[in-house]
């Protein structure tokens, strides 16, 4: 049993603030004894002033994980590991395995003519495309093929499979999934397909050719499910519509050109539990500081550049991955004068959205930018 209970005392009206004394210890323990407490040695802890974050700003250099990614291949087979993946592990999230919050991250790696085995599970997943050509993935009997800064949705509850075609070459891509947040709610399920591949049931890249028009739907089409009917989000035309947008908007002094990739039925989140974005920042553009609710899985897709979180600095250039805490502040930084930089991200926010607890503040001092402290 503890030996003290007021190491959370605030000497602030209104707020939990009892000294112990041998009466009231020893009331705390015959509480403890009967599987309860006393609200007011814990309040203050369990609601803190503001969010306070267990995951750590962190960003991990591709230069220095690829070789170990690629080192895989040659220790494990798709069929020994399930995944053949090496996940991102922030120092202060262990205890969850993730990345930041309550998101999963992790670089998979496959080998011409490889297919992992078709599975399903409650958590929602993406997949970013980092290097290679000839890789696929098949969702629900849809098989989309997939190049470098392509990103596919893995939705909740759909069969899935990734493989990499006999003619292609060594494949890596970004995995992201609320695996953490299915575990943290008691709710996470995981199934294999009976006969371990699942077949193509439609024309392969049909969720691209169907919904994929720009401000185009099919008509006559109904889609019923919670996830976007658009499986795949091609690098192409993500980058150019970022150009047609600087073309005509300055953008956010936070976020610089920040595009949402969206459900083309609905026009929200691409999945429930999981945004994701794509972000230009401008030769030399230096945003300023903001910070909200919400943990954020940052890939650079092109350029190289600098951001500061929570007063630290981190250099990123093209496969880095960042990550930014909830309720930190940030800032970016292309370091480049004559080109752009992008910057892929995945997201909590529909979670922060649909249960009405987003919220942003800008940092007001020094013209919007923080002092780096480390």
């Amino acid at each position: 049993m503890a030996s003290t209970y007021d190491q959370y005392r605030e000497e602030i009206i209104g707020r939990a603030n009892v000294a112990d004394t041998p009466e009231l210890v020893a009331y705390y323990q015959r509480l403890q004894s009967l599987g309860t407490g006393a609200l007011w040695t814990v309040a203050n802890k369990i609601e803190p002033w503001e969010p306070a974050s267990t995951s750590v700003p962190y960003l991990w250099r591709y230069r220095d994980l690829r070789e170990h990614v690629l080192r895989s291949l040659e220790l494990v087979t798709p069929e020994q590991a399930g995944r053949r993946v090496v996940y991102l592990e922030n120092p202060g999230r262990a205890d969850v395995v993730a990345a930041v919050g309550w998101l999963y991250s992790g670089l998979q790696v496959m080998g011409p003519g490889e297919c992992a085995s078709s599975h399903r599970h409650s958590a929602s997943a993406l997949r970013f495309i980092m290097e290679g050509s000839g890789a696929f993935t098949n969702v629900d009997g849809h098989k989309m093929t997939l190049g470098a800064n392509d990103f596919v949705l893995t939705p909740n509850g759909t069969w899935h499979e990734h493989g990499v075609s006999e003619d292609g070459t060594v494949c890596i891509w970004q995995d992201g999934l609320d695996i953490p947040l299915m575990n943290a709610l008691d709710a996470n399920f995981y199934e294999v397909h009976p006969e371990l591949q699942q077949a193509i049931s439609f024309p392969v890249n049909d969720s691209l050719g169907m919904w994929a028009g720009s401000a185009l739907r099919p008509a006559g089409v109904q889609w019923a499910k919670p996830y976007s009917p658009l499986l795949k989000y091609e690098w192409g035309p993500t980058y150019e519509a970022l150009l047609r947008y600087a073309a005509v908007s300055e953008g956010s002094p936070y976020d610089g050109l920040l595009m949402e990739y969206v459900n083309p039925h609905t026009g929200g989140p691409v999945m429930p539990t999981i945004g994701a974005s794509m972000q230009m920042l401008r030769a030399g553009q230096h945003t300023k500081a903001h910070r909200h609710t919400g943990s954020f899985v940052y890939q650079c897709a092109k350029g190289r550049g600098y951001s500061i979180i929570n007063g630290q600095r981190f250099d990123w250039q093209e496969r880095d991955i960042f990550v930014v805490p909830s309720w930190c502040w940030h800032e970016h930084v292309n370091l480049s004068d004559t080109d752009d930089a992008c910057l892929f991200t995945f997201n909590d926010l529909p979670v922060m959205r649909s249960l009405g607890i987003y919220r942003e503040e800008a940092f007001g001092e020094n013209h919007g930018h923080q002092p780096i402290l480390a």
